[in-house]
């Protein structure tokens, strides 16, 4: 995959699968613009990890959730390079606990997260591809948004709603040369999945046909395919990365 002269947006690319992105993006080529929320260390890491490799990467503090966060990303990159050709959805949050015990708060800023904030993103970042009439949009989602899964109903309900967006949006820009895709991650090594108690891991790892929980890289592969020149026969697809659990 070659990514040579594109530009990339991704979101919550200083940690997790989002970082595996932004590296695996930077390595082929692309320009990188990644945003992150908080975690300024975690950020400076993934821009030394990407400009080790020769990319050339920048980061933004922004947070997804703020109704503006999407004109001030496309603002930036557009401002940068003066083009966006892919944009990656990976920020996320996720908590455990029963819909019972879940406060209201918390659902919301599940929802904010997870998919209000794909919809800032993606919403601003249209216009310029229509422009140019070309771009690759890839959603991060989850398994929960295909089977749900018990004490994440907020992040169930939430990724579930990035995959219906997804194949809104990707009937919408089709004729624009505008692909919009989804992954839906299993259970992967990320700081998302220390929200999960250890036993409900243990209890996955058994059930899934791989046995264990992937790394960022093996999620983050299928993304890169997706946001390249080579997937422009794909839209509107969400593609499971689940160590064989859709299986069950």
């Amino acid at each position: 995959m070659d990514f040579s002269g594109q530009v990339a947006v991704v979101t919550g690319g200083s940690r997790g699968i989002g970082r595996a992105v932004v590296q695996g993006l930077a390595r082929r080529g692309a320009r990188v613009l990644f945003c992150y929320r908080e975690r300024i260390d975690a950020a400076e890491e993934t821009l030394a990890l990407a400009s080790a490799d020769g990319g050339e990467v920048v980061a933004l503090r922004v947070d997804v959730t703020d109704p503006t966060a999407g004109a001030a990303l496309v603002g930036a990159v557009q401002a940068r390079w003066g083009r966006l050709d892919v944009l990656v959805n990976c920020a996320g949050m996720a908590a455990f606990g029963s819909i019972e015990t879940m406060s209201l708060e918390r659902w919301h800023a599940t929802l904010a997260t997870n998919l209000t904030g794909v919809y800032h993103v993606c919403r601003a970042a249209l216009r310029p591809m229509m422009q140019r009439r070309y771009g690759r949009i890839v959603n991060l989602a989850a398994f929960h948004a295909m089977r749900g899964f018990p004490g994440q109903a907020d992040y169930s309900a939430a990724t579930g709603g990035v995959l219906g967006m997804t194949r809104a949006l990707a009937r919408e820009v089709a004729a624009w040369a505008i692909t919009v895709n989804a992954v839906a991650p299993g259970f992967i090594a990320t700081e998302l999945l220390e929200a999960t108690p250890p036993e409900v891991q243990v209890w996955a790892e058994q059930i899934m046909a791989m046995r264990r929980a992937g790394t960022p890289e093996e999620a983050a592969a299928p993304i890169l395919f997706l946001a390249s020149p080579l997937a422009s026969y794909i839209t509107g697809h969400t593609l499971a990365v689940d160590g064989g659990w859709a299986m069950v």
